[in-house]
């Protein structure tokens, strides 16, 4: 039976852009109209995204890469992070559409890169959507709870420690880890080749807020494993991102856009519309 990610991919258009000379960056493109490039997570790829693409495909001409190092795109060198995947993303972008400007929807690791892709082309970026910030300088703590997956080869074990990880750190309610997201987790995590991406764990987004010129919105669930630990240190943190609109949506964790992917879609439809 043919899968929903599969199902996804086979009606995507794929387009490649270089990161060197020796490696690529691997895009997939859904819809028509207006661009919006989607970033996903750290140890994520485009799948990320699922619960989201026909909806937002509808209107938008979406462009979701598989940053590098994740996914189905190369490693360009070691030590890559939100800072340096940055501008590999941004030139490869604006190859593909010719110089045009886009709008910017980040997820977790993604919701960084997209804050410096918007630091270093403002011109570029005509509206941000922040989706389970990272980089405010708010660290969720060591999770201890987190369960090895390297060497787990039984099916049935693997997708246990995967639906408990989800549960640790990616989804409120261990009832919606469903099929689909152990999918997505699995096929993901195990191709992401970026190590130690110490920019998530650091006030990075504070420090280059003051340079975006376009509207910025964020949506966080309420539930976020960046927001729990300290809600008060998490509202003082977003409030020095300067932002148009703050959304905290209900009964949902840190990978909201999956978990209440409805209120999702309608609420990013809505930020991404206007000035």
């Amino acid at each position: 039976m043919t899968s929903l990610l599969d199902s996804l991919d086979s009606r995507s258009r794929r387009a490649t852009t270089q990161a060197t000379p020796q490696g690529q960056v691997v895009w997939r493109s859904w819809g028509e109209g207006p661009p919006l490039v989607m970033l996903h997570g750290g140890a994520g790829s485009w799948m990320h995204w699922v619960r989201n693409i026909e909806a937002l495909s509808r209107e938008r001409e979406l462009w979701l890469p598989d940053l590098p190092g994740m996914g189905d795109s190369d490693l360009p060198r070691d030590g890559l992070d939100a800072d340096s995947i940055a501008p590999i993303v941004l030139d490869g972008i604006v190859e593909l559409l010719g110089g045009r400007g886009f709008d910017l929807l980040g997820f977790s690791f993604g919701s960084l890169v997209s804050g410096y892709m918007a630091h270093l082309a403002p011109e570029k970026v005509q509206r941000l959507v922040l989706t389970g910030a990272t980089g405010l300088g708010i660290h969720p703590g060591p999770r201890h709870d987190l369960l090895p997956l390297r060497g787990v080869t039984d099916p049935d074990a693997r997708k246990e420690v995967l639906r408990h990880n989800l549960g640790a750190i990616m989804i409120y309610d261990r009832t919606h880890i469903d099929d689909l997201a152990i999918e997505v987790q699995d096929r993901s995590a195990q191709r992401d080749r970026v190590r130690d991406r110490k920019l998530a764990r650091s006030d990075g987004m504070l420090r280059i807020a003051h340079t975006w010129q376009c509207p910025v919105s964020g949506i966080w669930g309420e539930d976020d494993v960046v927001r729990r630990r300290d809600p008060a240190a998490f509202d003082a943190a977003v409030s020095r991102l300067g932002l148009r609109e703050k959304h905290v949506v209900r009964d949902a964790g840190h990978w909201v856009q999956f978990e209440q992917a409805d209120a999702f879609n309608a609420l990013a439809m809505r930020l991404l519309v206007g000035t």
